[in-house]
């Protein structure tokens, strides 16, 4: 059996295929947002290699699953083609966030001042994968512009980034870092 190739040559031109093979320009604001979620869970890999306690990294890894289903899902146009179940992000998916949110929450101290990135190493990386992931979250609400997105995709990212600031936080914690404020007085 003759091994896929890597290269296709498809693409060398300019275009891409979406679910359905729809070809569209690389440049298209649908590759954009999805492109931008890929993005965002290659550092998600970078953030796990930081991570200590098994239930984070289990946590993390069902999210970097999570976002191959958004991924499906954004380069799926429904008006050509039918979306395959494995990219639909429920409610539920939503919900484990929440509660992951909730569970470290209660570990730590109250805020008292905006958090600068920074701390524990693991929590720099955090904050990385955090501001990646409002990004994304802006590039799909650019596609909203454009076309019918579920609530619960723009719902799931946007709590994915609050659970990796919380998560930061809980590094910093862990690591017996000091979190970094901001110092209002530019001293």
């Amino acid at each position: 059996m003759k091994k896929s190739g890597v290269y296709t040559k498809t693409g060398d031109k300019g275009t891409t295929s979406l679910v359905g093979g729809t070809r569209v320009a690389k440049t298209h604001i649908r590759l954009n947002a999805y492109g931008t979620v890929d993005e965002l869970n290659a550092h998600l890999g970078l953030l796990l290699t930081y991570l200590n306690e098994e239930h984070d990294r289990e946590l993390l890894l069902q999210v970097q699953n999570k976002l191959f289903s958004v991924g499906s899902y954004l380069a799926t146009d429904q008006s050509t083609t039918t979306l395959n179940c494995a990219s639909i992000i429920s409610v539920d998916d939503i919900t484990v966030l929440e509660n992951a949110i909730d569970t470290m929450d209660e570990l730590l101290p109250p805020l008292r001042a905006f958090v600068i990135p920074g701390g524990a190493r693991g929590a720099a990386v955090c904050h990385i994968c955090r501001t990646v992931c409002r990004r994304a979250e802006r590039c799909v609400l650019s596609l909203k512009d454009t076309c019918v997105i579920d609530e619960n995709v723009l719902a799931y990212i946007n709590r994915l980034s609050d659970y990796l600031f919380v998560l930061s936080r809980k590094i910093n914690l862990c690591e017996n870092c000091d979190e970094i404020f901001w110092n209002k007085s530019c001293k």
